[in-house]
């Protein structure tokens, strides 16, 4: 019955079990309240305030964590550690916590949390021992719940069925203003790529599943940067970029589909959003953090892209040309925010003389813009199993 309140505060607070974080340790969190437990779990420390607050659960094991309960209904939240033993024990709050206790349940060792505010599981994993500290850590980073989440839970707790809540699709048009892209015989990247764009928007809102957010919708120009901050701050589920490709030799033609390659990795930390305390603390403890804090970070949005780029390949596969290899990696800007599944769609060459007929083409065009929404119908039907799960 809570369903539609769970999957919106999933995606809000995104959860990232992690089993090889060598070089992360728990310095950045001020152990204020700490509590011996047993030998199974060892104690429970909190650190952080009202605008995210991180729980640390000392282990001499590994375990595997479960939220039985989020907490969205009645401020209590409920999280079981698989395979771990403890006495009862409990503790007083800090920040987002208001009280805290251990106990003992079937499935493992159960920690309650009495919350003092509405809020979400941002992120939760397993460190284990390393740099001098030789015992697993489990690390629960909550912050405050979104108040639709809470509406939800509340009226699904009532017995009434909430609105379905539709995904955002933040759409790039490429280009614009006065940086017009390729040039072909007979038109110029940035108004093709503004066309597909506003297609594809027209597209997805006929479908009245989603909620789209352009990047541009009129001859502007954006900085790249800018075009990643809006994806970030409309809480996009999936980011297209629109191009047209250009290249010297005018017999190449056909579409491909970009994601971030690995070697960008690095350069995603400029996109870290102000208000993820977490991810700065981390970043900021040593200049060597960032390469792998991304690499795990990063893992579930670079799968997530990985998939959405393969689903596309497929269904524009005979609905346009492609290029031999049409799923390619590279370092665009645009792709670079951590938190945000995103590809960039090269739809043809404009310097070919038979993909620029195609892109200007409105029949043609069409045909690959349904290509383009049947991908993402795909990509967030049901039985979808992401790479990452």
């Amino acid at each position: 019955m809570l369903a539609q309140a769970r999957r919106f505060a999933a995606k809000k607070g995104r959860s990232l079990l992690v089993l090889a974080a060598a070089v992360l340790g728990t310095a950045a969190v001020a152990a204020s309240h700490a509590a011996t437990v047993t030998a199974g779990l060892l104690r429970v420390r909190l650190g952080g305030d009202s605008a995210q607050t991180r729980i640390v659960v000392d282990l001499d094991h590994a375990v595997t964590g479960k939220v039985v309960a989020d907490g969205l209904d009645d401020r209590r939240m409920t999280l079981v550690l698989q395979g771990a033993t403890a006495d009862e024990a409990q503790g007083a709050g800090q920040g987002l916590v208001k009280a805290w206790v251990v106990d003992q349940s079937a499935a493992g060792a159960r920690l309650r949390i009495d919350l003092a505010a509405d809020a979400v599981v941002k992120r939760r994993f397993l460190l284990p021992p390393a740099d001098g500290v030789e015992h697993y850590r489990y690390v629960i980073d909550l912050t405050p719940a979104p108040p639709e989440a809470v509406r939800l839970s509340k009226a699904a707790a009532k017995g009434k069925p909430p609105l379905p809540l539709k995904k955002v699709i933040v759409i790039d048009a490429g280009h614009g203003g006065h940086d017009p892209g390729a040039r072909g015989s007979e038109d110029i990247e940035k108004d093709i790529n503004l066309l597909a764009a506003k297609e594809l928007k027209a597209r997805l809102e006929r479908i009245g599943r989603y909620k789209v957010v352009m990047t541009r919708e009129g001859d502007v120009y954006v900085p790249l940067e800018d075009r990643v901050r809006i994806a970030q701050r409309a809480d996009a589920d999936l980011f297209i970029s629109l191009h047209s490709d250009s290249a010297p030799e005018a017999n190449l033609k056909g579409a491909s589909v970009y994601t971030l390659s690995d070697k960008a990795f690095s350069r995603a930390t400029r996109f870290v959003k102000p208000d993820d305390w977490f991810m700065r603390a981390s970043l900021a403890s040593d200049p060597g953090v960032s390469d792998i804090l991304f690499d795990l970070t990063q893992r579930a949005t670079k799968n997530r892209s990985a998939t959405f780029a393969e689903t596309l390949v497929a269904n524009l596969d005979g609905r346009a040309p492609m290029l031999r290899r049409s799923h390619r990696s590279a370092g665009f800007m645009v792709l670079l925010a951590p938190d945000v599944p995103a590809v960039l769609l090269e739809m043809g060459f404009i310097s070919n003389a038979q993909d620029e007929q195609r892109l200007r083409d409105p029949v043609r065009r069409a045909e690959l813009i349904d290509g383009v929404a049947r991908s993402i119908d795909d990509y967030f039907a049901p039985n979808t199993r992401l790479a990452s799960r």
